[in-house]
């Protein structure tokens, strides 16, 4: 009894809640990988993250990364936090002996009030960390401006498995898109991104990720004569799948339960449309550039790092839907700028596959803090 007294004013010292206190008492690790990596639990893109650069390292060099979903006690530790989130909610009732690390991958004041104090509560707490990672140039910049250290941000790129995703034959495709019911007169245009709010449904949309922006585009796309079938996968699709009902627009919505099966997928596609306000990648970004899909895209996250106009993608100026609709008219309009654009994108998404994008992590962050353990 006296124990739990003592905690609920340890919570209240601390402003956390109790089951989180208890949880992290409890665990403590003996583990014997000097490197931790804290994923979401969702099975999404942050855990795909963690996934691949953990397995990747612990290819070459066995037992270095440890992938788990929630923190405990550790000691003598680098500890790298997957999402900024998480860390946010942690850092205050973590043990100082460790060294931290923390990915930022998007994020900005004006996307809403939740979000700046969120910002802010992230910038009170850089003190306590080794280094930022950042996987855009845009959000290099931003935190730069707000007074982040230079010295604490490291720029590493979202990677991609190009073993796994590559191009096919035209051939292949038909077949493909034959399984799907996609018949040769429909333009395929995939959006394989998580943009309702919450793990439900997803009817209220996640604006950021600007699904109203990709209802206007395709709404204009299919006003202008075009037979468009939108391919959707990922969870929580329930607003754009109204939307696209009102506008009596065909959709697949195909929910992969093994993310091998998502290669097909692409594989049906025709372009790949990113309508987001925000992003940190988006990860279907290099995997369409490595499954041979176009990509347009706005001016956010990687793609204004990976997309040189007219050479391995479009990229818009801004989020005006009339301006996205026009570039993916006039794809469809220059097949030989299309095979370009496929040729090029292969070519740059070379530099972002998981064996370098690991080893990057591996050499500027995880290995210089593991030898400063010793």
């Amino acid at each position: 009894m006296w124990l739990r007294v003592y905690l609920k004013k340890i919570k209240i010292l601390i402003s956390f809640n109790f089951d989180k206190i208890l949880h992290f008492v409890k665990i403590k690790s003996h583990l014997q990988e000097p490197v931790i990596f804290i994923t979401e639990k969702n099975d999404w893109a942050i855990k795909f993250v963690g996934k691949n650069i953990s397995n990747s390292i612990n290819h070459k060099k066995p037992f270095f990364v440890k992938i788990i979903s929630e923190p405990g006690y550790y000691k003598n530790k680098v500890v790298h936090f997957g999402s900024q989130y998480m860390w946010v909610d942690w850092f205050k009732i973590l043990p100082k002996n460790n060294f931290y690390i923390v990915s930022f991958f998007h994020g900005k004041k004006e996307d809403g009030i939740q979000v700046e104090e969120h910002i802010n509560r992230f910038l009170e707490s850089i003190k306590y960390l080794s280094f930022i990672v950042v996987s855009s140039s845009i959000v290099k910049e931003r935190l730069l401006k707000w007074g982040v250290p230079l010295k604490k941000i490291c720029l590493i790129p979202i990677g991609v498995n190009t073993d796994h995703f590559r191009p096919t034959k035209i051939l292949k495709k038909s077949i493909v898109r034959k399984q799907y019911g996609i018949s040769k007169s429909e333009l395929v245009i995939g959006s394989f991104q998580k943009d309702g709010i919450g793990w439900g449904e997803g009817n209220i949309p996640k604006l950021i990720k600007g699904p109203d922006i990709f209802i206007k585009v395709i709404s204009l796309l299919k006003n202008k004569g075009f037979n468009v079938t939108v391919f959707l996968t990922g969870p929580a699709r329930g607003y754009i799948k109204k939307e696209l009902k009102k506008i009596n627009v065909k959709y697949i919505h195909n929910y992969f339960e093994n993310q091998n099966d998502l290669l097909n997928c692409y594989h049906a596609l025709d372009f790949y449309l990113i309508t987001s306000r925000e992003e940190g990648g988006p990860m279907g970004l290099m995997e369409s550039m490595a499954s041979g899909v176009p990509v347009i895209s706005t001016p956010v996250g990687m793609s204004v790092d990976l997309i040189k106009n007219n050479l391995s993608g479009k990229i818009s100026s801004n989020f005006d839907h009339k301006e996205i609709t026009k570039l993916i008219m006039d794809l469809i309009a220059d097949t030989k700028l299309k095979n370009i654009i496929i040729k090029n994108a292969l070519l740059t998404v070379g530099d972002v596959k998981w064996e370098i994008i690991s080893k990057n992590h591996y050499n500027s962050i995880y290995s210089p803090l593991v030898k400063k353990l010793d």
